[in-house]
């Protein structure tokens, strides 16, 4: 079973302009409002991939109520813990004619200790040897950034594999734990060795530094110029689609739905693989915070060139 925690959930606002005018009014050709928060979105991408999840996390609010009946409609399992206050609302905005997307995000109320003990009590009444558990995103301001550290930790435990997508001290300190998964893009990367990455085979000499324990996998995403794969065993180096961009909002999200549903179904590295880069490309093709669909991936894959 794959589970996905969203500590920092959001509605996500995407408003759609034909031209932004910086100190102008400008009136929006289309607005819509979608439940977000990265592990939010891993478990909408792996129900497109015709997949089960599980989604955990913490909600308040008015938007709260709104993210968990979306969750509903969709037919997307969930059990998060109500707080106080409001969940937090993006604002995505897409400038058609110089394709721009900005994001405005809010940092995400404050949450009480005894939330965060609930949440993580029941994140490990479910989880049990062998399944995937997914930790992503933002944490709310008030909440340690060695959260997913120690979750990760407890994970091992029980022998279960965690896919942690985070960045800066997050990503820092949850490496420490000794994740099965990582999946940096190309600055985060950067930023956590302290130097700066000009060839592929520099991003896989300092990938391979991070691989110890528990860590098998390090996924280097690359935007449209494809990613990287490094284990102890191989090497893999994928190439980016050239596809039409409406939204790159979910792409990473897409790419770790996919490698924790292919993965938690026994699939190989490639295929894992295969099937992250060609569902992270369908997701830029929609708007808003619409994960890629499942014809439009499987076309896809049969585009992508592997080299190893």
């Amino acid at each position: 079973m794959i589970y996905t925690v969203t500590l920092n959930p959001a509605v996500d606002k995407t408003i759609i302009l034909s031209n932004l005018l910086v100190d102008q009014v400008n009136r929006a050709e289309t607005v819509r409002e979608d439940a977000g928060g990265k592990g939010i979105n891993v478990s909408k991408m792996i129900k497109n991939l015709k997949g089960e999840s599980l989604a955990l996390g913490i909600c308040a609010g008015k938007t709260g109520v709104f993210i968990q009946d979306q969750l509903d409609k969709i037919g997307i399992k969930h059990h998060f813990i109500q707080a106080e206050g409001q969940t937090r609302t993006n604002i995505k905005i897409v400038d058609k004619r110089h394709q721009t997307y900005t994001d405005i995000n809010e940092t995400g109320a404050p949450v009480s200790d005894e939330v965060l003990k609930q949440l993580e009590e029941l994140i490990f009444s479910y989880l049990t040897e062998g399944d995937f558990l997914v930790l992503a995103g933002s944490v709310p301001a008030n909440v340690s950034k060695a959260i997913y550290k120690k979750w990760i930790q407890r994970a091992n435990l029980v022998q279960a594999k965690v896919i942690l997508d985070a960045d800066r001290e997050m990503l820092r300190e949850g490496i420490d734990a000794e994740p099965y998964l990582i999946k940096p893009n190309i600055h985060e990367l950067e930023e956590l060795c302290g130097q700066k990455i000009e060839t592929i085979d520099k991003a896989i000499k300092l990938a391979k530094s991070l691989l110890k324990g528990k860590t098998e996998v390090i996924v280097i995403s690359r935007g449209e110029k494809g990613c990287i794969v490094v284990t102890q065993n191989e090497q893999l180096m994928i190439e980016g689609l050239k596809v039409p961009v409406k939204s790159t909002v979910g792409a990473g999200d897409s790419m770790v739905a996919a490698l924790a549903h292919a993965l938690n179904n026994k699939a190989s590295l490639k295929e894992a693989i295969t099937l992250g880069v060609a569902a992270s490309a369908a997701t830029v093709m929609q708007e808003g915070t619409i994960m890629g669909e499942w014809d439009t991936i499987e076309a896809l894959k049969q585009k992508i060139n592997i080299i190893i």
